[in-house]
């Protein structure tokens, strides 16, 4: 990507920056997918995991009431945060671990990466402070190297910590809406490569990230605009909505924090998945559906897709799985 620094002065304010890093993504997200359908034709099939076996015999299951989501409904699209919505803990210190281990950074950084993931593990909800420090650090730790060298090695990352950790019933989710013929996107604050390969893996469309600088395909270590956190994803979906001739109001958004409230409350369809305390609140308040797949309880409202479901049903297995073996 060229260089934008000059579009991003520190005197412009926090909403021009979110706008300007949500069409940056946008932007960066729909070249991607459109380069990706030149080079390989039709869409990917999604790698054979638990959450694929569960959309499969989802289609068994007798449909929700109403039917959602609609099949041939070209106007609509689904968005999924990634962190603790898609994948168990958050993508930018697996990314991180996965640097340390080929020797990108030392003991000390790799420490407080693992002491902000289990933070987040724990506490089930994103600390700004922990976030920032984390983009922080990946900025520095990649300045300097090129493009394609990151995305290579993300690639390997994501076979070794990410893709055991996808959750099950978020991902028949995404299925089902594929299955529908409609668009599935993920938007993260994540790096956009390392969404894009996330996506990619899962067989979805593609993935909204923040976005950082490059010049001649070597990273700055700066951004444009501003990490795509809370107002940014919400003028992403909004950017990318308008460039792909969507209807919001028929497009569906899923997320576990009350930080994409903003992305939530863009589309006709939002879904609180795994909801730390605030959006579950929220949520009912505004007669949101929920989902949980920590502990495998029922969503609370009528009409979330059949693949849900059985996704459930997995995602509740897979955490009483893990709580038996800590115990023992």
């Amino acid at each position: 990507m060229a260089a934008l620094g000059w579009l991003t002065p520190r005197r412009r304010s926090a909403t021009a920056r979110s706008v300007l890093a949500g069409e940056a993504s946008a932007e960066a997200a729909r070249k991607t997918a459109q380069a990706r359908e030149a080079d390989a034709g039709p869409p990917a099939e999604p790698e054979e995991t638990a959450g694929r076996t569960a959309g499969a015999a989802a289609e068994e299951a007798e449909p929700a009431e109403p039917e959602f989501p609609v099949a041939g409904d070209d106007l609509a699209a689904a968005f999924f945060d990634l962190d603790n919505t898609v994948m168990q803990g958050a993508a930018i210190f697996h990314f991180g671990r996965g640097l340390y281990k080929r020797e990108f950074f030392h003991r000390r950084e790799l420490a407080r990466f693992a002491w902000q993931q289990a933070w987040f593990r724990l506490a089930g909800v994103e600390d700004p402070e922990h976030m920032q420090d984390a983009r922080d650090s990946a900025l520095s730790i990649v300045k300097g190297h090129k493009v394609s060298e990151l995305m290579s090695i993300g690639e390997e990352i994501y076979d070794e910590y990410m893709a055991e950790r996808i959750w099950p019933g978020t991902r028949a989710l995404a299925q089902a809406h594929l299955d529908a013929g409609q668009k599935v996107w993920l938007v993260t604050a994540a790096p956009v490569e390392t969404a894009t390969i996330i996506a990619r893996r899962l067989g979805l469309t593609g993935a909204l990230g923040t976005v950082a600088e490059s010049v001649d395909g070597i990273y700055t270590g700066r951004l444009v605009g501003e990490p795509l956190h809370g107002p940014a994803k919400a003028e992403a979906v909004r950017a990318l909505a308008a460039a792909e001739g969507l209807d919001l109001e028929r497009c569906a958004a899923y997320s576990d924090s009350h930080n994409d409230i903003p992305m939530l409350s863009l589309v006709g369809h939002p879904y609180a998945i795994n909801p730390d305390t605030k959006l579950r609140k929220h949520a009912r308040a505004h007669d949101w559906r929920l989902r949980d797949y920590r502990t495998g309880r029922k969503a609370v409202k009528v009409g979330v897709p059949a693949a849900a479901g059985v996704g459930a049903i997995a995602g509740g297995a897979a955490a009483a799985i893990a709580l038996h073996r800590r115990r023992k």
